[in-house]
């Protein structure tokens, strides 16, 4: 069956050279298996149905018997460098202390300017509040004229906020 939906989608890949514009058919028989075909004629107990967009029907790779998983006892009697590409690449815990270090104080510098940053956003909100225009005798004007501020201050404390998960979540 799968050497025939094989055939099939080279046959269809094949003769879509010929006309842009066939009609795909996804003709279904009786036990429920697909198929499809540029051709109706001679599929009386077949369902078929028009396909609105492009099929692709190619079968998916095999894998390689290289690939093949090893069994775990080889793999755990081998040493990490030759067990294969899914093993992660080993890193000197003074280079990784290092990272980390850069990183903690990397976080901290940027959660310094988001903290100023807040203040600032809060500060502006403060003196925009304190203002009142003439032409704002409708409340919800004074309500625009505020979202900005207000948002710039939302984002402003969910970026402290992230920061500081950030920083806590450091080993």
């Amino acid at each position: 069956m799968a050497l025939a939906r094989y055939l099939l989608s080279i046959f269809l890949l094949a003769g879509s050279g010929h006309s842009a514009l066939a009609q795909i058919y996804r003709c279904v028989d009786q036990n429920g298996h697909s198929t499809y075909t540029n051709d109706t004629e001679g599929k009386g107990g077949l369902k078929c149905t028009v396909v609105s967009r492009e099929v692709s029907v190619v079968p998916a790779p095999t894998p390689s018997p290289s690939a093949a998983p090893k069994p775990a006892a080889k793999a755990a009697a081998q040493p990490s460098s030759t067990r294969g590409e899914t093993a992660a690449p080993r890193v000197e815990p003074a280079t990784q202390r290092s990272r980390d270090t850069d990183r903690r104080r990397i976080l901290e510098d940027e959660l310094r300017n988001a903290e100023k940053e807040l203040a600032t956003a809060k500060q502006n909100l403060a003196e925009q509040e304190s203002i009142r225009k003439g032409d704002e005798r409708n409340y919800q004007r004074v309500l625009d004229r505020l979202k900005p501020f207000q948002d710039e201050v939302r984002r402003s404390e969910e970026n402290v906020a992230a920061l500081k998960r950030e920083i806590s979540n450091l080993r």
